[in-house]
């Protein structure tokens, strides 16, 4: 009952898939605040706890104040041998103390900000627009978690026919070689032709595996043809620098709302990890069930 609990708090996991890992920033080393911890205290931290276990290494992705005042976020990468993990502490302003795990927002109505800030999303959608349940997800065309939820996010718009599903691009630019690309076509085929982005976005997840990025622009024409739409005129769209702008705002809704993985899933303003990861498909039913009622008003 209490993994159960826990789960039901905190909705995401401390260490997530490499798919899932935080496109790495430098840290703030130097230039942080006097109230940060620095890049080598982080480090000395690190070593005390973890250098026992001589297959484990590391390296800080950034060092940053969290959305919280006086708490700064850590973030490492974890190399282990079952594969690289995510680390994600949040230290005191007096560095005498960090915890690991998720700042949840408080209030009568917490996620009311969130909400308000997702108003941005202008990604492809399908369901009614006067939805009471919107359902926005930031992806990864290359990432193996967000390839993985598919089945679990189409299952709960089936069940949930009166949601709203908007996607939002979030490429991975510094661990998917080829993930901008795959976005720029998301973005133009989305505004060409938005019942063919979802035929498309399930074709590339589908054939994730054999799209390089030698043969992205060939492969993912090709699943524009297959979904219904125009891939000459989506390549044109593509190649044009208002795109990659396109995209790149997108990016920047994702961060600013501090999402640093994919996918992350917003359930009316209510920030969850991936489906069937560390977030049960029931679990998510439940709440979808219960933010698309009265009852949560």
């Amino acid at each position: 009952m209490l993994i159960v609990a826990l789960a039901l708090i905190s909705l995401t996991s401390t260490a997530q898939q490499t798919s899932a890992a935080p496109a790495p920033k430098p840290a703030s080393g130097t230039s942080a605040s006097s109230t940060q911890p620095s890049e080598a205290t982080f480090n000395a931290f690190m070593k005390k706890m973890f250098g026992w276990d001589q297959n484990l290494t590391w390296k800080i992705a950034e060092i940053k104040p969290s959305q919280a005042a006086g708490i700064s976020e850590l973030t490492a990468v974890v190399n282990t041998p079952q594969g690289q993990q995510v680390m994600r502490l949040y230290v005191t302003q007096d560095q005498k103390f960090a915890f690991a795990g998720d700042l949840l927002p408080f209030g009568a109505d917490p996620f009311a900000d969130t909400r308000k800030d997702l108003m941005a999303a202008d990604g492809p959608s399908h369901g009614p627009k006067d939805a009471t349940l919107t359902i926005v997800e930031f992806g990864d065309l290359q990432c193996p978690a967000c390839k993985a939820a598919q089945s679990n996010i189409n299952k709960l718009m089936e069940e949930e026919p009166k949601a709203r599903l908007i996607f939002q691009n979030f490429p991975l630019e510094s661990l998917h070689n080829w993930a901008m690309t795959g976005a720029k076509y998301v973005d133009c085929l989305g505004r060409q032709n938005n019942p063919a982005v979802w035929k498309f976005i399930g074709l590339v997840y589908d054939h994730q595996a054999e799209v390089t990025a030698e043969n992205v622009n060939q492969m993912l024409k090709g699943y524009v043809k297959e979904a219904g739409g125009d891939p000459e005129a989506t390549a044109a769209c593509v190649a044009k620098p208002e795109t990659e702008k396109h995209v790149r705002e997108s990016m920047a809704l994702a961060e600013k709302l501090a999402v640093n993985s994919t996918p992350t899933f917003f359930i009316n303003g209510r920030r969850l990890g991936s489906f069937g990861n560390n977030v049960p498909y029931d679990v998510v039913k439940q709440m979808a069930d219960f933010y698309g009622s009265d009852a949560a008003k």
